[in-house]
């Protein structure tokens, strides 16, 4: 992979730009109240910058999770027009949403370490 003058590929600068904006269009300009606790986590870029998909997590809760992605996508027109004013890009990327679980898989990993952890203080050791 090509890597800039400060081991960044192009691609991965583009991800992290994309993601900054993202974030800062959500909080700032995007008025739909079903997206306003919406974090976005992580950008990955097409190779050919066609697409994009934009992990997102909430601290609403998991029922709330389908209205949050129709929510983003209602807004993906506007957000990718307004990317196109702040990013110069050959072509601005179709905006792909997708929950991003792995915050929730890490606190439920956390919950079964601990809860082992109990039990096994305990157990008395034989």
């Amino acid at each position: 992979m090509n890597k800039g003058s400060r081991g960044f590929s192009r691609t991965d600068r583009v991800n992290e730009q994309i993601r900054r904006d993202l974030a800062d269009l959500l909080q700032f300009e995007v008025k739909d109240p079903r997206v306003k606790l919406v974090s976005i986590t992580a950008v990955e870029v097409s190779p050919d910058y066609s697409h994009a998909k934009v992990l997102f997590s909430s601290l609403a809760p998991v029922d709330r999770i389908p209205e949050i992605a129709q929510g983003l996508k209602a807004a993906a027109g506007f957000l990718r027009r307004e990317l196109g004013r702040r990013i110069r890009l050959h072509n601005m990327p179709e905006l792909h949403f997708e929950h991003d679980t792995s915050i929730e898989r890490g606190a439920s990993l956390s919950k079964l370490i601990d809860e082992a952890a109990e039990l096994s203080r305990q157990t008395p050791e034989d």
